[in-house]
């Protein structure tokens, strides 16, 4: 099931701190985003599964490891790969690497949820049947 879904970034100043080091929390951002582009490759639109089903894709749980910083004007490889698909969640595994040296690793539960109730709910047939042929 595992296919790699690869989407480059470019750390700017905006991202660092004093000391020109990207902040933290800056790698939950290309994490996100990287999460978003994996979808929109697979036909998922989030804005139109929100106002039409009232669904939403959210961080369940992350397990991260920061292993080495990431600098100003450094371009960025965050890998992500559905490790399961479950019946309302999936799991991801990302990466971010710079000059194919891993900076940061996370294993991410996502999980489906009725954007009204705040509750899980399935994740719908066609995306999760798009998301196990990975």
């Amino acid at each position: 099931m595992i296919k790699e879904f690869n989407w480059g970034a470019r750390v700017y100043f905006e991202d660092t701190d004093s000391g020109g080091v990207v902040y933290h929390a800056n790698y939950l951002k290309y994490m996100e985003r990287a999460r978003t582009e994996w979808l929109r490759s697979l036909g998922v639109d989030q804005h139109q599964l929100k106002n039409e089903k009232n669904i939403m894709f959210v961080v369940h749980r992350m397990n991260i490891k920061f292993r080495k910083p990431a600098r100003f004007n450094s371009e960025l490889l965050i890998r992500t790969k559905c490790i399961k698909v479950k019946s309302s969640s999936l799991i991801l595994d990302q990466l971010i690497e710079c000059s194919n040296i891993l900076l940061v690793e996370a294993e991410v539960e996502i999980a489906c949820i009725d954007e009204v109730f705040f509750k899980p709910t399935l994740i719908p047939k066609k995306i999760k049947e798009l998301m196990e042929t990975l």
